[in-house]
């Protein structure tokens, strides 16, 4: 494996950058709520920028670890999370507030969750 106070700090990145995500979507409780009004669609692209930061630390993590880190935490759809970074950034005009109100309900909180537990485990050595 890579250097782990490396992969530590990209993990505390996404840590970080889900705590945002979770703030932000705190107010949202549909995907119309995206498309209302300027505050919406400002939140809508917000997020949507933590969620490209959040897939691309994934793929710097997975390159680095070989494959090896991420395959330790099955319950994530890793290849998702990764590839929403690749929808989101090269059709950016397409984004499905849809979509996003799903992933924020549905997966960030497990995401979250294994995050944290990928932390720990590095801490613990």
């Amino acid at each position: 494996m890579s250097d782990p106070s490396l992969i530590h700090e990209k993990l505390i990145q996404i840590e970080e950058a889900l705590q945002r995500v979770n703030r932000r979507f705190s107010s949202i409780k549909s995907p119309s709520d995206f498309l209302d009004n300027e505050s919406g669609t400002d939140m809508l692209d917000a997020i949507g920028m933590m969620l490209i930061a959040i897939g691309e630390n994934l793929k710097k993590i997975d390159y680095e670890t070989d494959g090896e880190l991420l395959k330790r935490y099955p319950s994530v759809n890793w290849r998702g999370a990764k590839g929403m970074r690749d929808i989101l950034s090269h059709h950016y005009f397409d984004l499905d507030a849809n979509e996003v109100f799903n992933i924020c309900q549905t997966n960030i909180p497990e995401l979250a969750t294994v995050i944290r537990t990928m932390i720990d485990d590095i801490d613990e050595g």
